[in-house]
Order: structure tokens, then C-alpha cells, then sequence
């Protein structure tokens, strides 16, 4: 085994276990305040859930307005994609936490609400993966590469 190499294989099969662990331990440490500090800051999902406008804001009551009702209805869509954006990023995040502290102690040796947590994050993921594989275009966004307002 070289020096420096973490969680290598010696010649014998045995490896630096133990090593690689506190390598593990360490980055999970890193990963864990990533995720305080992403949860804490102004990109968190109940943050930017929190930022809406409404329709009256950008042209008063005047509904005839299209332009203003264009530009409202495609930041409804990118707000709606930020939040999920933001709320993807906080799930990956944990997830990663949480497959390094299986890592680092079996995933047999971790807890059952621990487990669950990672399968509840894990099939999340992969159904928001599936379900932006193919976006379809809505007519906001056939109207929106024409112009607003455009016929």
C-alpha cells in the first residue's frame, strides 16, 4: 500500500479501513455543514417558496394587459422550477450524508429510520430524474418562444 492512499488494498487483501473511514467521517462532516448552510441561507426551499409576486403587482388590477400577464405566468414557471431546483439540491445533499455514514459503518449496521429516510430520498430523486427526462413544452412555453402576447 502506497502512503496516502486512503482505504487502499494491501497485497494481503487488507485494507487501510480504518483510515478510509476517518476519511469518510471527515467529508460527512463537511457534507453535513453544506447542508446546514444551504438550509440556513436564502437558497432553501421553504426560502424561495417564500418569494412570490402576485399577478396585481406587476400591472395593478388591469387583467387586459397581456404583457404583464406573460411575464407573470413565466415567473410562476421558473419559480416553481427554483423551488423544486432548491428542493432537489437539500434532498441530494442528505442523501450523499447520509450513503457516506452507511459507508462508513455498514448498511447493515444502520438504523432502520436512517435506512428509510434513504430510500424515501432515493426513490424522490429518481422520479423527479424521470419525470425532467422528456419536458414537454406547455403552450406558455410555445407562447413564450413566439412573444408574449404573440398570436
Amino acid at each position: 500500500m502506497q502512503n496516502g492512499e486512503v482505504g487502499a488494498v494491501a497485497e494481503d487483501g487488507t485494507g487501510d479501513l480504518k483510515r478510509g473511514v476517518g476519511a469518510l467521517e471527515k467529508f460527512k462532516k463537511s457534507v453535513d455543514a453544506l447542508l446546514a448552510d444551504f438550509e440556513g441561507s436564502a437558497a432553501s426551499k421553504s426560502k424561495v417558496a417564500d418569494q412570490k409576486i402576485t399577478r396585481a403587482s406587476l400591472s395593478g388590477q388591469n387583467a387586459c394587459f397581456a404583457e404583464a400577464d406573460g411575464l407573470y405566468t413565466q415567473y410562476n414557471r421558473v419559480h416553481t422550477s427554483l423551488v423544486s431546483l432548491s428542493k432537489s439540491l437539500g434532498d441530494q445533499i442528505e442523501y450523499l450524508s447520509l450513503g457516506v455514514h452507511a459507508a462508513a459503518v455498514g448498511f447493515d449496521n444502520v438504523e432502520n429510520d436512517i435506512r428509510q429516510r434513504f430510500h424515501e430520498i432515493q426513490t424522490r430523486l429518481y422520479e423527479e430524474n424521470e419525470k425532467h427526462a422528456k419536458p414537454e413544452k406547455t403552450s406558455d412555453d410555445k407562447q413564450f418562444e413566439s412573444g408574449w402576447g404573440a398570436e
